[in-house]
């Protein structure tokens, strides 16, 4: 009684929806054609403007409003219910999406002056083991929503996490550039998340019992089954060596940092260049210093003492030619000017927005009490006056309150004043209304 309760938890038919109107909401969604390919392109160049510029959040928005997990579910519904047509037509149009989504970003990034390569685009160019884990959960989790009479909340989440918008991007950048590399590793990336969505998709309709469209025998049905075994090995070997070697070059990073800072940072030799290239064979590592100069028997010595900490088969190198260290550091310092991130440059924007409202006349009270010891008290900042609904202008606006008031001469004077004080902006000159008289408005703004 209580295994059948226990199996009742986890039991998927609970709130599953009707077979026939699952299967009919998902063979709609399919189809890119109209609004769909218009969602489509326009996400993408979203997208690709968030790797542009390395902002998360935008990629994450591109993401939610993409459409292109459709077909993918639907190929996985056309293997569980055997429905080669559905299976035809989800990968035909799987394909009009994958092409129209790598043109648009290819020329977004053709045309887009800015061609570095950002942080966000490299995660996509480098895809392993982990990048299969999560397209394969994030496909059962989409697919379970789908079948669901409530969908809920899962559906934008696996939008986010399948993240089938970037990689395409990713490769749309490396046609771009002409970089190969990151577009076969971008295009992997896609075919991982695709392949894996599609299969998380084929085991649950299974599960679920979805009925088949077609009869197939056995020997077609084990036919299908080694195909997507196949499919499976291919995609899964490289994604594991990809892992093993990212974890071989993090371990490999651990030890290089041991290295330097217990045989010269602990005794006070300060690192001011290091640079280390784990794709040569040798893998090379380069270290220059503020002041130490090391004899070619201390180098000797330090190069046999790496392998105490398990640096193997790395040339080491100590620059100590003035000369090209400073062009080596000059060029760091370079490329971390031109990197500015997303923040600095937003800073600097509100900074120049700031200036425009600040008034620097530190001697203004003290001349304006000379000159004018009928006002006692004033206020002075930057007004918007607007002119039409579409312009307005940067008005300098001084009030002021006089216990005695001021004769149209000695109010013009100060409103002549004022006009020295900021020869470039315009002024307006405004007496309170119930300390001093008020001028026809046309004279106030002169």
């Amino acid at each position: 009684m209580a295994n059948s309760k226990f199996i009742r938890f986890f039991n998927l038919h609970t709130g599953e929806d009707k077979k026939e109107n699952v299967l009919e909401n998902v063979v709609n969604n399919i189809s890119f054609r109209g609004a769909n390919l218009w969602i489509l392109a326009c996400a993408i160049v979203i997208a690709s403007v968030g790797l542009n510029v390395n902002s998360t959040a935008v990629i994450i928005g591109a993401m939610l409003i993409s459409p292109l997990m459709s077909p993918i579910v639907g190929a996985g519904f056309a293997l569980g219910v055997y429905d080669f047509p559905l299976l035809k037509k989800s990968l035909k149009n799987l394909l009009i999406a994958t092409f129209v989504s790598l043109l648009v970003s290819f020329l977004y990034f053709t045309l887009s002056p800015f061609k570095d390569a950002q942080s966000e685009l490299l995660a996509r160019t480098s895809p392993n083991i982990y990048d299969v884990l999560i397209a394969f959960f994030g496909g059962l989790v989409g697919v379970i929503a789908i079948t669901r009479v409530d969908k809920g909340n899962p559906i934008p989440g696996v939008a986010i996490a399948t993240a089938l918008m970037p990689p395409l991007c990713t490769a749309g950048y490396g046609l771009a550039i002409g970089n190969l590399s990151y577009f076969a590793g971008a295009l992997y990336l896609y075919m991982i998340n695709c392949f894996f969505i599609c299969l998380s998709t084929f085991i649950i309709v299974k599960y679920l019992n979805y009925p088949k469209v077609n009869f197939v025998d056995a020997n077609r049905e084990k036919k299908i089954t080694r195909v997507i075994s196949l499919i499976i090995l291919v995609l899964i070997i490289p994604s594991v060596y990809f892992a093993y070697t990212l974890l071989e070059q993090k371990q490999y990073a651990q030890k290089v940092n041991k290295f330097i800072q217990t045989t010269f940072t602990d005794k006070g030799y300060t690192v001011v260049f290091e640079r280390t290239n784990y794709n040569s064979n040798p893998k090379k590592l380069e270290l220059a210093f503020l002041i130490k100069k090391f004899s070619k028997e201390e180098v000797d010595r330090i190069k046999r003492e790496m392998e105490d900490y398990g640096i193997k088969n790395t040339e080491l190198v100590i620059r100590q030619d003035n000369n090209d260290l400073k062009a080596d550091i000059l060029n760091e310092i370079n490329k971390k000017e031109q990197n500015l991130s997303e923040k600095d440059i937003r800073i600097k924007q509100l900074n120049a927005e700031l200036n425009k409202y600040q008034i620097n006349t530190p001697n203004l009270q003290q001349n304006i009490k000379i000159l004018f010891p009928q006002i006692t008290s004033y206020s002075i900042g930057v007004q918007n006056k607007i002119i039409t609904a579409d312009s307005a202008i940067n008005t300098i606006s001084l009030i002021y309150i006089a216990d005695k008031k001021l004769s149209e001469e000695e109010f013009i004077k100060l409103q002549n004043w004022m006009k020295i004080q900021f020869p470039e902006r315009e002024v307006a000159v405004i007496p309170n209304q119930d300390s001093d008289f008020a001028l026809p408005r046309k004279e106030l703004t002169k």
